[in-house]
């Protein structure tokens, strides 16, 4: 039996995956969480699962931060991610981090069956539509090194931007921001937001680890 935690903060899509796998043969869903930090709590005081299902996008903690955590702390954990997004560069991170799978959430029912079994058993899995997706960007002739470059090239920040990212990655929040250089809040909180979305990150933790291995930050 495949004991599962499953990570995801719309109902109605966490009681269909529910009803879907407690229909097959072969899968338990041991628990059921909205974020990531919700998960966290019932790893702590629960006998731990063979997989972790989880989507990305997610308030208090996304998947992403979830999937480092559990490397860490979990390490007989298998987590995979059951996710709308299908950019590469959230597969590239997610799998240099130790994911196990990568699905998204067309997928198919005997599809995601496979690869949950597939994972179960010791694999790691891609899901068709990211696997074509890399595909075709090989097959134009990107190198991985390309592929990575071309997620992060257009990240061009002014003066300012670089203050506030500096001043973020030191642990102030907007507030305290404001204060030190001397703008208003709700300026702090424009440049910070514009560093995401520039940065084509998830959040400030992500945004602050993005700064560091490009080298903006060292």
């Amino acid at each position: 039996m495949i004991k599962i935690l499953l990570v995801e903060d719309h109902m109605v899509v966490r009681n269909g995956i529910k009803l879907l796998l407690e229909s097959q043969d072969g899968f338990d869903v041991v628990g059921e969480a909205s974020n990531g930090k919700e998960a966290l709590q019932f790893l702590a005081s629960n006998p731990v699962p063979d997989i972790v299902l989880t989507d990305i996008s997610m308030n208090e903690m996304d998947g992403m931060e979830l999937l480092q955590v559990i490397k860490k702390q979990y390490e007989t954990v298998k987590v995979v991610i059951l996710s709308m997004l299908n950019q590469i560069n959230y597969v590239i991170e997610a799998f240099e981090s130790g994911l196990s799978g990568y699905l998204v959430k067309n997928v198919g029912y005997s599809e995601l069956l496979f690869g949950l079994n597939h994972i179960a058993a010791g694999g790691r899995y891609l899901s068709e539509e990211i696997a074509m997706l890399l595909l075709d960007q090989v097959s134009s002739g990107q190198s991985y090194t390309q592929l990575r470059g071309e997620i992060y090239e257009d990240f061009d920040i002014s003066d300012r931007e670089l203050e506030v990212l500096k001043l973020i990655a030191e642990g102030y929040t907007n507030v305290e921001i404001a204060d030190k250089i001397f703008l208003s809040k709700r300026t702090v909180e424009g440049h910070r937001q514009n560093l995401i979305d520039k940065a084509g990150v998830k959040n400030t933790a992500h945004l602050v680890k993005f700064a560091f291995e490009r080298g903006i930050l060292n």
